[in-house]
């Protein structure tokens, strides 16, 4: 294997002890249980190699394909060669892009590539791998999703790597292939592992002796929850819980996307499944001839595009969770209940965890923004990055001088800018806008996540103001009532000479009883009197006040 050892490794977080977000982080949180499940091609793709193994996969190893070979699925790959003059969009399968792979390099002038991958196929990665040599580390990244894993930027000295979360909306296709196991995370949506496979894990099947032994071995390499594995009891509480929170959370689905910014200026993106709707919008804008995209000819401004496409899906979260949190308080003002504090204790918990998911997001772009012409300098690379020729021409000739592409400003102006980066000058200014959005999702994660507490605190101090009532109610009847009630056990009582029935009727009872309720109730509600006079008589000098203004008015017409 040609060495490409990274000098710089930079992440959002730590690769060892950074929060979940693969396999759990693609999964779909379901509002409702009623949706079919989801079959994904791979069983395997949360195994791991156990401690201490060697970090990275080497397709050229000699039992590369052996160790790998189950990560087998049918993609769908679109291949997109675009200039401002040219398009060409294929859409291939997976033998039809290995036979590509494998074709000699055209070491003439040609458009920019995108590679869009629906899918997670060894033979397409492996082929992928061996054409453009990407790094070992990268393509563990993609086979071997931890729970740790979040969105983060990678510097190899072959290409840029980008790992970032996707967060959107479920389709009606979505809905129709339907949920698969729940992640332990709020929020999150279905793991790859099928329903069969856990089940063999937690012992519900039965199994022949090799089959067990083969678990055992499996349940060995499992980890925490953080690396991605959990052990069968705890993925039944998950179950257990996702439940019981059956219509109360918003569905939201994650996946992860994984994106290659080569020096040559090919881009290569990849899904989890098959399936590349969420790209859609991407390539309608390819198919514009006056699209940015086009017109630029900078292939760092296809994962500025991507980038921001995938902010854009975000913020239809975003607004659904709005709609929800509207709903929620209309209900706690109408009228506060459990019901709906039960609601917003879950939404509260899952904003908790995509603020988790999504702060990453926002530092990986002001790396790419702030940091990507130092990481790119301290690499040891920058000014000889190859660029469209096109673009040099334009930079050569002072036309959009500093705006050119960054994987690859060879010219002489990037002398006087100093090294350039993978990201372009102009990219950088599209991505101010992308990290804008992304710092609007955060603070309305905030204001959400406040919004829901307060809500909460609302409804749980309006129980304790009526059951403050209540009790006042009763301590009023108790006081008015409590001296006719020890008079009236006084001359209830059955003796034979009572002198006062007998001489003073019932008037020797009202007698004592009014004097006596007299100085009992004013000495027990002394305080609301007070409070009741202090009102008065802020309300009579409000009312002073405005009487007086309006003669001062009807004095000075």
């Amino acid at each position: 294997m040609t060495s490409t050892h990274p000098l710089s490794r930079v992440k959002s977080t730590s690769r060892s002890m950074s929060a979940h977000s693969n396999g759990d982080d693609s999964r779909l949180h379901r509002r409702s249980g009623n949706l079919p499940r989801r079959p994904l091609a791979t069983n395997l793709r949360r195994r791991h190699n156990g401690v201490g193994s060697e970090p990275g996969i080497n397709p050229r190893g000699d039992n590369a394909d052996q160790k790998y070979g189950h990560f087998s699925q049918k993609c769908v790959i679109q291949v997109t060669d675009f200039s401002n003059e040219h398009f060409a969009h294929t859409t291939l399968s997976n033998a039809e892009f290995v036979a590509l792979m494998k074709e000699p390099k055209d070491q003439t002038t040609r458009p920019l590539r995108w590679i869009n991958v629906g899918g997670i196929s060894w033979d397409v990665l492996s082929a992928m791998t061996l054409r453009y040599d990407l790094h070992a580390l990268a393509l563990e990244d993609i086979l071997q999703e931890q729970g740790h894993n979040q969105s983060k930027a990678d510097y190899y000295r072959q290409h840029l790597f980008l790992r970032v979360l996707c967060h959107s909306l479920p389709t009606e296709e979505d809905h129709k292939s339907g949920p698969d196991s729940v992640s332990e995370y709020p929020g999150s949506g279905s793991s790859h592992q099928p329903r069969n496979d856990l089940e063999k894990i937690a012992g519900l099947e039965e199994r022949d002796e090799k089959s067990t032994e083969r678990n055992r071995d499996s349940m060995r390499i499992r980890f925490s929850a953080l690396s991605g594995f959990r052990l069968a009891a705890r993925q039944e509480r998950i179950l257990r819980i996702a439940a019981l929170t059956q219509g109360d959370r918003v569905v939201v689905k994650h996946e992860p996307m994984f994106m290659f910014l080569l020096r040559e200026g090919t881009v290569i993106s990849i899904h989890p499944t098959a399936n590349l709707e969420f790209t859609q919008p991407m390539t309608e804008r390819m198919q514009q001839h006056d699209s940015v995209l086009r017109t630029s000819e900078d292939p760092a401004m296809v994962v500025e595009g991507l980038l921001d496409l995938i902010v854009d899906r975000i913020l239809e979260v975003m607004d659904e969770y709005q709609d929800k949190i509207h709903d929620l308080e209309h209900d706690i003002l109408m009228k506060p209940g459990m019901t709906t504090v039960r609601s917003l204790h879950i939404l509260s918990g899952d904003l908790i965890m995509h603020k988790r998911t999504l702060e990453p997001i926002k530092s990986m772009l002001y790396g790419l923004r702030r940091y990507d012409q130092d990481r790119c300098t301290a690499l040891g690379f920058g000014n000889d990055l190859p660029a469209n020729q096109k673009q040099l021409d334009a930079d050569r000739y002072g036309s959009d001088a500093g705006l050119g592409v960054g994987v690859g400003a060879n010219n002489p102006a990037a002398s006087r800018w100093g090294s350039e980066g993978y990201m372009s000058h102009k990219s950088k200014i599209y991505l101010a806008d992308v990290y804008d959005h992304m710092d609007f999702v955060l603070t309305s994660l905030d204001m959400f996540a406040g919004i829901s507490e307060n809500l909460i605190n609302y409804a749980f101090n309006m129980a304790s103001y009526e059951m403050n009532q209540v009790m006042r109610r009763l301590t009023l009847a108790t006081i008015i009532f409590l001296p006719l009630t020890l008079l009236t056990g006084y001359f209830g009582m059955n003796f034979t000479a009572m002198w006062s029935i007998n001489n003073w009727s019932d008037v020797l009872f009202w007698i004592i009883a009014l004097p006596l309720m007299g100085a009992i109730i004013p000495m027990f509600l002394y305080s609301d009197i007070k409070r009741l006079i202090h009102y008065i008589q802020k309300v009579m000098a409000a009312r002073r006040a405005v009487i007086a203004e309006e003669r001062a008015l009807r004095h000075s017409w």
